[in-house]
Order: structure tokens, then sequence, then C-alpha cells
């Protein structure tokens, strides 16, 4: 069986009505608040086809209705219509164009907490699709090594390595060349087994200090383990009903603190054909990655501060969250983020 027009217009003011009251949606609420000119006892029949369907379901015998996870995807999928808002104090926020990024993303964390009602939160950028531009080894100890690594964006990591043979000057300066012939222009993802090989023939009897330089550019371009995550809002979460029991309520608090499993939900977020994380991601309920919040909808999206500087943005809160203002949050967020940031 098909949804029809009507049938959607049905399960549409279901979801419309449950966004806003919380409260199961009968059918006389349905003929009383619409424009469907349908009887009590049609839009029941109608309503009847939906639950078989799976699209909304009764949670006691003698309530309304409310809608499934699969109710919320269609509405995500088919009924919202993206709805870009005007979002004044966030265009304040980013005009100010503050000197550190986490004062930024801490900002704008509490901003859309505040203007959503909803938890949120932000990862802050990663650097491991940008290509290196400069290796840059220094003699610190006789066994002792300074690495350098400059990327995109004139972003600048270092790491200090253990060598176990005494390097001199000029085998340093050896080293560098090699290094930046041919790691230059490479992105992390770019560094295969082949070509470290190469270099490690050129570097003749230093191929350990290659394999160690090659681990710290790692380390220090990916740095996933130290991603940064700045949250906001986790006490709106427990204004809603459906997520205040103290077991759910402690679970999500925990979630929201310890962060682990919002760093794994952040950083596998889907890539697009290119391997970039854009757009616009939206888990409703059973399809939340997050144990803790299989009662809630996830909506993620992806900033960009320049060319492979990226990371992401999520609001948590109930499935009947206002998926429109959500995304138009969102997208808004995402738009002067890139009008800002690809200007400087």
């Amino acid at each position: 069986m098909e949804l029809d027009e009507r049938k959607i217009k049905i399960l549409n003011s279901i979801i419309q009505t449950y966004l806003i009251t919380g409260e199961p949606v009968g059918s006389r609420t349905i003929s009383k608040y619409t424009d469907l000119n349908l009887s009590s006892a049609t839009i029941r029949n109608e309503m009847s086809d939906l639950e078989e369907m799976g699209y909304i379901i009764q949670p006691h015998t003698s309530a309304g209705r409310i809608p499934s996870d699969k109710g919320y995807r269609f509405y995500v999928d088919n009924l919202m219509k993206e709805k870009v808002a005007e979002v004044d104090e966030v265009k304040e926020v980013f005009l100010q164009k503050a000197d550190k990024i986490d004062r930024l993303l801490k900002q704008v964390a509490k901003l859309l907490a505040v203007n959503t009602n909803y938890a949120t939160m932000i990862s802050g950028p990663q650097y491991k699709r940008n290509k290196i531009k400069f290796v840059q080894l220094s003699r610190v100890e006789a066994d002792q090594l300074l690495v350098v690594i400059m990327i995109d964006g004139n972003i600048i990591k270092n790491r200090l390595i253990q060598v176990r043979q005494e390097v001199g000057e000029e085998e340093v300066a050896k080293l560098n060349i090699v290094l930046n012939t041919y790691l230059q222009g490479l992105s992390l993802m770019e560094i295969n087994m082949e070509l470290v090989q190469r270099m490690k023939v050129q570097a003749s009897e230093y191929q350990e200090i290659i394999r160690e330089v090659i681990d710290a550019i790692a380390v220090a371009v990916q740095e996933e383990d130290d991603l940064e995550i700045y949250t906001s809002g986790t006490t709106n979460l427990l204004s809603y009903p459906e997520l205040n029991d103290k077991e759910k309520a402690r679970a999500l608090i925990s979630t929201l603190e310890e962060k682990k499993e919002l760093t794994d939900l952040l950083l596998n977020a889907p890539d697009d054909d290119e391997g970039e994380k854009r757009g616009i991601q939206v888990y409703i309920g059973s399809e939340t990655p997050v144990t803790s919040m299989k009662d809630c909808s996830i909506v993620t999206a992806t900033y960009e501060l320049e060319e492979g500087v990226q990371g992401t943005i999520g609001i948590i809160g109930p499935k009947r969250m206002d998926y429109k203002k959500v995304v138009g949050n969102l997208q808004t967020l995402m738009n002067q983020l890139d009008e800002i940031y690809k200007k400087k």
C-alpha cells in the first residue's frame, strides 16, 4: 500500500500536532484543526491504514496516535522543506571574527542551544585532508629530532621523535630534502607504502628515521584522539517528558559529558563521493548510533573554515523536534561560516 495525497496530509497533520503538544493525536483533533474537510470516521480509517503501514503507533488502547521512527523519516525526507532562517544572533557572532576558533565554537554551541531549546555539540576543525606544505627536521639532541609540519592554511604542528642512532646536521639536511621532495603537496591519505619505501631507499641507513617522521606526521595531522567537542544545552533535554526519565536522563547527561560516543558519531559522519563530510544528516530514533540517544533525533551538518579544514555541528532533541527550525539554523550557520572564513 502506498501513501496517497490524503494519507500524506493526515500523517503530516499528526506529526505537526505532536511536535507542538507532545500528546497522542486523535481523529477529532485532526478534523478540527486541519482543512482536510473529512469526517472523523474517514480520518480514523486512514489512521488505521497509516498504523498498519508502520508510520504511526498507538501507545495505549484508548489513546490517539504518535509518529513512529518510520513516520518521522518520511516527514524528514518528503515533507520537510528546508527553510533557511535568518538568525541575526548567529550573524553577529560571526561578524565579530573571534580571534580563537575555540571561543567562537563555544559561542555558537551556546547560541544554537538557546535558539532551538535542544542540546548542541560542535567538533573542532580537522585537518587530515589538508596537504603538506613543508616538513622541517631539526636536531635537538644527538638522539632526538624536532619535526615541524606545515599544512594548508599555514597550520603548524610540532612533534619530538626519539632516534636510535646519532644524526649529524649534514644528515638532517639530506633527510629534509628527501622528505620535502616526496611529501610536499600530498595529503595524509595520499602517502602510501610504495612512496614510503622509495623514501627509505633515498634515506639509506636512516630508514628508521623516515618511518618515525611519517608516524609523527600522521599523529600531528589527524589528532583524532584529541578531537575537541564543545557542548551546550544539556539540561534543555530534561524539559521534554519523554527524555526526563531518571535512567534515560542520567545516560544522556553522561554521554554529553564524557563525549566518547559523540566523537565516534562526528568522526564517522557519511562522506560524499569525494570523501568530504558535507551536507545535513538526520538520525531518528533507532537510526541514532549513540545507544543513550535512541529516543532522540540528531541532526548534523559539516562546516568548513577553508578548503580541507572541516568540523561537524550536531543538534540533539526529542524525536518530535522542530526539524524545519533545526535545519534552518544549521544551514544558516554553514553559510555564514563559509562566507566569512573563506574571505579571510
